[in-house]
């Protein structure tokens, strides 16, 4: 029995009609809305959540270029509301692996190119890492001083005392790299010797090692400036720079410009070409993109100033080497800020975004949907008249092509008094009063045709 018929079935036969079918109305606009409730959990699941409020950076040594740099960071994302926790680590070696291990908790670390490869091959976790960069914030130049005769190629130093740095450091690990590509034997602990920054150029100049590689903190203009200053040491000029950045493209040749580190004292005394790696900032690709696009505003903020190897808006730049560069730094580089995030403090643009998000698909869904209210109504109605021509169907050819006897055409005629019986209980909207007749009708056909008249 339809739900839309009265419960009483003794009632007499009446015909109701109503000038709206509420229930038929409501189911319309409910399948409506079940999709538009289905468009908007989609929607929530794909969406970005908001961005957090905290950021955790593995910085480096304390004290350092990375940690000062991490410091103004801070200072800038505080003023957007957003709080950067600077954690201290021994380098590059120490943030990639915080970056690889989840249980750290780390979203961002500055890294020197090049050494995110060689990382790999040792630590499986750090080459199956979802890592991405978000650029390349500064030079980090490789300065070599040694003792002795002038030394055109690296091979020359084959049997000295080099100090490689310290014991795993970025630093050493791309010393080591140059070194074998050179035929050095990397291997002879009397000959390398763990040194770096100012320890090391105190062993040069105390006679200890051959060979001191300066790079990163270290390489201070005032500390180089006293190195060349001393008749005994050398500044050694890579000969070979292009060929270095041919065999480890994450390497570039540089010029240091005659005169750069003491103008009146013209230190050094010409042009002298050498290698530099890039320090890059390294991020979870879980960061938020709302993030991403503050950390590189941040970058240029921090990064963009001229320096003695780069010109003022060298960097940062949408230059990566071991981890892709993030989607959302790239469209940064690209186009800058969006609109909303130009126009709106960060916390209001970064709301209302995630709102534009939200909406769009339900307005998508609901507009249209709402113009299928109305054929769906039509449809359920209709139903509930055209639900009965199977059962005059049946019975008019159990009638027509069937040798029925009269006893059983007193049954049709029964059951066809029956389904006229419960025609006239259905409640239907004035507006369908045309198809209600026209099925009444068809059921006297059927009787007409049971009774032969």
């Amino acid at each position: 029995m339809s739900v839309n018929e009265p419960q009483e079935p003794d009632s007499p036969d009446r015909l109701r009609y109503i000038a709206i079918s509420w229930l038929d109305l409501a189911t319309s606009i409910g399948i409506v809305l079940t999709a538009g409730i289905v468009v908007l959990w989609v929607a929530f699941r794909v969406i970005q959540p908001a961005p957090p409020s905290t950021l955790t950076i593995s910085a480096g040594p304390a004290g350092g270029a990375f940690w000062v740099a991490a410091q103004r960071y801070k200072d800038i994302l505080a003023r957007n509301g957003v709080t950067l926790r600077v954690i201290p680590s021994a380098g590059t070696l120490e943030n990639l692996e915080r970056l690889a291990n989840p249980a750290e908790h780390v979203d961002l670390g500055f890294v020197q190119s090049g050494l995110g490869t060689l990382h790999s091959v040792m630590s499986p976790d750090t080459h199956g890492a979802d890592l991405m960069s978000l650029g390349s914030m500064g030079y980090l130049p490789l300065f070599i001083f040694y003792r002795g005769p002038e030394a055109r190629l690296l091979k020359a130093f084959k049997g000295e005392r080099i100090a490689i740095g310290r014991a795993g450091s970025g630093t050493r690990q791309l010393v080591l790299l140059v070194l074998k590509a050179n035929g050095i034997d990397t291997g002879d602990t009397d000959k390398m010797i763990s040194l770096a920054g100012e320890p090391a150029i105190r062993a040069l100049v105390d006679g200890q090692v051959d060979v001191a590689i300066v790079t990163g903190d270290a390489a201070q203009p005032s500390v180089i400036a006293d190195l060349l200053r001393r008749p005994d040491i050398r500044f050694f000029n890579f000969a070979q720079a292009r060929a270095y950045t041919r065999r480890f493209p994450f390497l570039t040749e540089v010029e240091v410009p005659m005169g750069v580190f003491d103008l009146g004292d013209n230190l050094p005394s010409e042009s002298v070409h050498t290698v530099v790696t890039t320090a890059e900032l390294i991020a979870r690709r879980t960061l938020h993109p709302a993030l991403s696009d503050l950390l590189v505003e941040a970058a240029y903020e921090v990064h963009s100033g001229a320096g003695l190897l780069q010109n003022a808006g060298a960097f940062p730049s949408p230059v990566a080497h071991d981890f892709p560069l993030s989607p959302d730094a790239a469209r940064y580089y690209k186009s800058g800020k969006t609109f909303l995030y130009r126009a709106m403090p960060f916390w209001l643009a970064s709301l209302t975004d995630r709102m534009i998000v939200f909406i769009v698909p339900l307005l998508v869904v609901l507009i249209p949907g709402l113009k299928l209210v109305p054929p769906i109504y039509a449809w359920r109605v209709k139903a509930r008249i055209y639900r009965w021509y199977s059962e005059l169907l049946a019975i008019e050819r159990r009638a027509l092509f069937d040798e029925v006897p009269d006893e059983s055409r007193a049954e049709l005629l029964e059951k066809l008094d029956d389904i006229e019986h419960r025609v006239n209980r259905l409640r239907l909207p004035v507006t369908y009063a045309d198809q209600f007749y026209l099925l009444r009708e068809h059921i006297c056909f059927v009787r007409q045709r049971l009774t032969g008249r």
